[in-house]
């Protein structure tokens, strides 16, 4: 049965980006969506607002009434690796034999039917998909989009473009955790970073590496690859390199700050242009841009169309987000939960407001993830002149002897470091004067967000 033939898309985990995107583009199909999601946020709420069920309780009985409006061949489900095999729901469905698929099995299915263009990478790939979609958008192509994050140019994870044309392109941030772009074979793929992560599920960077390559494997034109990752990986596809102040077949250089705008230009293999201007901040975003750039050329892109798009993209949700911007106090939102995250995010604050004092709360996320790269997030942490550390956001796993925040802050070296309860910092924030603050992580820090807004606003009569 083809996915938009069923009656009913239940979803199991309905709240993470990547399902919700799917949850919207089914709901635009007129499909009945439902789902659970362990609590609520912002985002289920704008679910909800679309007419799409959400529930918070795991419960097999409300699930069992909702599908026995239903033959059990009209319904598919669809969950993500990080809802618990045991979880009441799923063994319900299990147990009574109805079509289960994981989020990239049925992201695989549906980018089938048009020219894929996906963007892999520890980091870097969710603002480098969203800016390759707003580049296709700006120069007219018929464009659908699976973004990984919420885009302000079109406040959405999700863009939809017209079922029929030949220019149709989808684009989709493609996720190596569980393996999961394997599911994948771009037409245009790209690469911007191999940084070990998720070594929970690949054990060992070398067999993390090992998925990368396969990924490039299945590309079936070109390949787009940091000129890092080039030489890291062992890759035998097309490919072309990208880098910053590097040699490379698309190299961003001249990069400099002008109140706050970050210019550059381009030396290019297809075509070379000077004076761009990028809508948001860091270096690691001029690297993003360059591999967007990569990918607009290789499309035949004029170049004024891609330098309209990268001044006017307003970047993602929780990506070097500013919610306070005044000369008195500066609030920047960012979702960095790895070490070298941490480095772009806080290098790039430091870089903007280089005479100002830098305050990051920084919450960690997942035991495993703290314990392989304690020294490192150290090392990054101890970059910021104050840090506010909460404790450690488990998300699906279960706590590890001696992994807490606590030995975190034992490794740092500096001497402004507080550990601080979750429910605690705002306390905190009212004792003491900030500068430029940023909030740091991908646990449930976001909802710490808009409450600091509102008190720094108070705070400072802003």
């Amino acid at each position: 049965m083809k996915l938009l033939d069923h009656k009913l898309i239940y979803f199991l985990g309905i709240g993470g980006i990547g399902m919700s995107a799917l949850a919207r583009y089914f709901n635009h199909y007129k499909l009945r969506v439902a789902g659970y999601d362990k609590t609520p946020t912002a985002l289920t709420t704008e679910l909800q607002d679309e007419d799409i069920e959400v529930h918070f309780d795991e419960n097999a009985e409300y699930l069992e009434h909702l599908l026995s409006e239903f033959k059990k061949e009209e319904v598919l489900v669809i969950y993500t690796p990080a809802v618990p095999k045991e979880h009441a729901e799923y063994v319900y469905l299990q147990k009574h034999g109805y079509s289960i698929k994981k989020r990239a099995e049925v992201l695989g299915e549906i980018t089938k039917q048009f020219k894929t263009i996906a963007v892999a990478g520890t980091h870097g790939k969710t603002t480098t998909s969203s800016l390759v979609a707003h580049i296709l958008k700006t120069a007219g192509f018929n464009v659908y989009a699976f973004l990984g994050g919420i885009t302000k140019n079109y406040n959405t994870n999700l863009l939809l473009g017209k079922p029929e044309g030949d220019n149709t392109y989808v684009v989709v941030e493609a996720d190596e955790y569980d393996r999961s772009f394997l599911t994948l074979h771009p037409y245009i793929g790209a690469i911007t970073s191999v940084d070990a992560d998720h070594l929970d599920i690949y054990g060992d960077v070398k067999y993390m590496h090992e998925s990368y390559t396969l990924f490039a494997q299945q590309v079936t034109d070109t390949l787009i690859v940091k000129k890092s990752v080039d030489n890291t990986l062992a890759l035998s596809a097309k490919r072309y390199t990208y880098a910053v102040n590097l040699e490379a077949d698309f190299c961003a250089t001249n990069v400099e700050i002008r109140e706050a705008d970050f210019y550059f230009d381009v030396k290019s293999s297809l075509s070379s242009f000077d004076h761009a201007v990028l809508g948001i901040p860091g270096v690691h975003n001029i690297e993003n841009a360059t591999a967007a750039i990569a990918v607009a050329q290789l499309l035949k892109i004029d170049d004024l169309t891609i330098k309209k798009a990268l001044q006017s993209f307003g970047g993602v949700k929780r990506r070097f987000d500013y919610h306070v911007k005044t000369k008195q106090v500066v609030y920047i939102d960012d979702y960095a939960h790895h070490p070298e995250e941490l480095k772009a995010a806080i290098g790039a604050a430091k870089a903007l407001y280089p005479q100002r004092k830098v305050t990051g709360i920084f919450q960690p996320h997942l035991f495993t993830r703290t314990r392989d790269f304690a020294d490192g997030f150290a090392e990054s942490l101890d970059m910021l002149d104050e840090c506010i550390l909460l404790d450690i956001y488990p998300a699906r796993e279960l706590p590890i002897p001696g992994i807490t925040s606590e030995m975190l802050l034992g490794k740092m070296r500096s001497k402004h470091k507080h550990l601080v309860k979750k429910n605690e910092a705002l306390d905190f924030l009212k004792k003491h004067d900030t500068q430029v603050l940023m909030t740091l992580g991908a646990g449930d820090i976001d909802t710490l967000v808009d409450p600091i807004e509102k008190l720094l606003k108070e705070k400072y009569n802003l």
